[in-house]
């Protein structure tokens, strides 16, 4: 048995893919640049890739498309390649189906204005809800007060669709160890960062301990998205209170925010990026041979790598090769054509797909996760 986990070489900007052991296959994110059909730029054509890889599985839709928030990055171009239910006019083609679309709550809820939102993100919101008021095809994390007041005015039950409703602390119903081999466990977000907080996007995203299990070997995967210190902090405090620290425990971690120094802190460093102390403990979770994933562009050591002020930033980079081996989406196997970063999961351990044979492999064995109940903040 084996599990394979895949980053995509997007840019700056997030997609990967859980592809498991019995054909289920779960995406995190989608972010196709329309440029990349004509060969324009090193970032992949992920349309046709993604594409290409369901036909050769003899796929016709992923079991569950996860948009861990709705900034462009991490959903440009998805509704030119998924059916979605709610219009007809993003239905048929060679459009791709999603059995199971996961959303954060702010995703549905959000209506304030955003210099970056996209005519997607709208779109995105108008399918998740029209899902959530059929009562199938959808899940969505936190159940905020906004939420509830949401059902109240829809005319909906709250009783009645709480069951597509899963809390920070809580493992996602439907995908399980026994069945699957693998588990997602909910980190956040927290209740308190869409009823309380101005940034209903970053602040408000989805953030997983996703737990692989072969035989007797345990392997964590922690996927971040976009989230910043204070959120880590946040994770990490609330995590330790209610005695979970397996949940941060990671062979895998996908560096927050295409390696922006804010995942680590409020100050970048002249030369490395100190993390703040909860974020360190979260870093000092890694095991023996872990790897830290940046989806990001290249990053360089030079004037102009150590000036930029968008991600990614070779501060944090510093700070974070200290903790396991670094990869950059957008430099692997070289930055002139880079390909998808992919892994594998074994009875073995973790490993880089072209390291089964030959290279070395995480060796895991860890107790089975225990019951806890959810937690809000």
């Amino acid at each position: 048995m084996k599990h394979n986990v895949a980053f995509y070489p997007v840019g700056n900007g997030d997609t990967s893919q859980i592809i498991l052991d019995n054909g289920k296959r779960i995406l995190l994110d989608f972010r196709h640049l329309a440029k990349s059909e004509s060969g324009d730029g090193p970032e992949i054509n992920l349309a046709a890739q993604l594409r290409d890889e369901l036909k050769e599985s003899k796929k016709t839709s992923f079991d569950v498309v996860a948009f861990t928030h709705g900034d462009s990055d991490h959903i440009c171009g998805s509704t030119d390649f998924f059916v979605l239910d709610h219009a007809s006019k993003y239905q048929g083609g060679d459009r791709v189906r999603i059995d199971e679309l996961w959303v954060p709550a702010a995703m549905l809820l959000e209506t304030g204005t955003y210099a970056d939102r996209s005519a997607e993100w709208a779109i995105w919101r108008a399918e998740a809800r029209y899902r959530l008021r059929a009562g199938k095809g959808i899940r969505v994390f936190s159940k905020p007060a906004q939420l509830r007041q949401w059902f109240l005015k829809e005319d909906i039950a709250f009783e009645k669709r709480k069951h597509l409703i899963t809390d920070a602390g809580q493992v996602v119903p439907g995908i399980t160890l026994e069945a699957d081999g693998v588990e997602f466990f909910c980190h956040s977000p927290f209740v308190k960062h869409v009823d309380e907080g101005e940034d209903m996007r970053n602040s408000c995203a989805l953030v997983f301990n996703i737990r692989f299990q072969v035989d007797a070997c345990v392997v964590d995967y922690l996927a971040i998205g976009d989230s910043d210190w204070t959120v880590l902090e946040d994770i990490v405090a609330i995590t330790q209170y209610h005695e979970r620290e397996d949940r941060l425990a990671w062979d895998l971690f996908s560096v927050p925010h295409h390696c922006s120094y804010k995942a680590l802190s409020d100050e970048k460093g002249a030369v490395e990026t100190v993390p703040k102390p909860g974020v360190l403990e979260l870093l000092e979770m890694g095991r023996s041979d872990a790897y830290l994933v940046s989806s990001s562009l290249p990053i360089t050591d030079d004037k102009e790598g150590r000036e930029r002020i968008q991600p990614p930033h070779v501060q944090a980079k510093k700070c974070y090769l200290k903790y396991g081996f670094f990869l950059v989406t957008m430099e692997e196997p070289n930055v002139r054509k880079p390909k998808p970063l992919r892994f594998v999961v074994t009875n073995k351990g973790l490993a880089r797909d072209c390291e089964i044979d030959t290279g070395p492999a995480i060796i895991t064995s860890r107790p089975a996760p225990r019951a806890g109940s959810p937690w809000t903040i």
